[in-house]
């Protein structure tokens, strides 16, 4: 049973670090790439079998501590009554915009959102027997927003930050509604056998510290406060926003997770023991496995083990060789701490 993820965000003592790699289940695979190859993104999400395949692929490769779910960030939304497709990220046909927009939403049961990642998340858990932890991952609201609001990505969202400045009630009302849509997401993730879940909130860092405290805030206190009871520990991810990490450090997530912007000892001085995740800047792996393990070293060397589950600062980059991710396991895996 290797439970060091598990015992890691708990901040119990481990024999090693745990990793995992963000986005480790797709593009640098060539066994990804040969699914690709025949199946269309959306199809191998949507689809139980391939997406547990998928999800093990880089654990038949390599020894990992973590399995993720292989999904969208958008799978919950088409519960929503919403279409979504993927040229080649998410593209909304009819972006929300007004109130009536938002009354349209439609209120999905439990077992209507996003079943094949629900049915995979069933599979890879037979599948991995305890090798290694189950990771369930979803959205932050503001995030989702994002994408629904401006219809598919753009730099800063300028079309959700424009209805905040128009119209703030009608933003929170689009956060409200999704606020329960992910809490049902992340119900059902846990039913299933996730042992842990991501919240990515990818897109925080396009507001103002006033903005998010008053704005996004909330809505992740709602989230955090409504999924406690599920049992399952959380890990908060807010991406490229420095400017508010002692704001979401304060919410009630069991562990944080940080770009490579951050600081981690830094991190653990301000905020005792509790879990951090992460944080090699993924572009050092294109650098080669040298590179990569020099920097590894250098993580272990300046960051207290304890509580510390290493990762990257955000998804592998489709182009990183092999041979880097090998030798960032090799100096994770060489470090005894028991």
């Amino acid at each position: 049973m290797n439970d060091l993820v598990l015992r890691a965000l708990k901040g119990d003592a481990t024999s090693r670090r745990p990793l995992w790699i963000m986005r480790q289940a797709g593009r640098y695979l060539p066994e990804y790439r040969a699914l690709r190859e025949r199946h269309r993104f959306e199809d191998l999400a949507g689809n139980a079998e391939l997406a547990a395949t998928v999800t093990l692929q880089p654990l038949e490769r390599f020894p990992l501590d973590a399995a993720i779910i292989f999904a969208d960030l958008m799978s919950p939304i088409p519960a929503l009554g919403v279409d979504v497709r993927f040229d080649p990220g998410p593209v909304i046909s009819h972006p929300i915009r007004t109130a009536n927009d938002i009354a349209a939403l439609e209120e999905p049961s439990l077992d209507a959102i996003a079943p094949s990642v629900i049915d995979a998340l069933g599979r890879v858990r037979r599948d991995l027997d305890g090798r290694a932890a189950l990771l369930g991952f979803a959205g932050a609201p503001w995030s989702l927003a994002a994408y629904l609001v401006q219809g598919r990505g753009s730099p800063g969202f300028p079309a959700l930050r424009a209805m905040l400045a128009e119209d703030r009630g009608l933003v929170c009302a689009l956060l409200a509604r999704l606020t329960r849509l992910v809490v049902q997401y992340l119900t059902a993730q846990a039913g299933a056998g996730a042992d842990a879940i991501q919240l990515f909130d990818t897109w925080a860092g396009i507001l103002s510290r006033e903005e998010w405290t008053r704005v996004v805030r909330p809505h992740l206190v709602d989230l955090l406060d409504a999924t406690k009871a599920l049992g399952v520990p959380r890990i908060l991810f807010v991406q490229d926003a420095p400017h508010l990490v002692d704001l979401y450090a304060s919410l009630p997530a069991e562990a944080l997770a940080v770009d490579w912007r951050e600081d981690l000892p830094s991190l653990r001085a301000r905020f005792g023991t509790r879990p951090i995740q992460g944080n090699l800047d993924p572009a050092i792996l294109l650098a080669g496995p040298a590179a990569t393990a020099r920097a590894a070293r250098a993580l272990l060397a300046t960051m207290p083990a304890r509580g510390h589950i290493v990762n990257l600062g955000h998804g592998i980059l489709p182009e990183t060789p092999l041979e880097s991710v090998q030798a960032l396991i090799d100096v994770v895996h060489a470090e005894v701490l028991l």
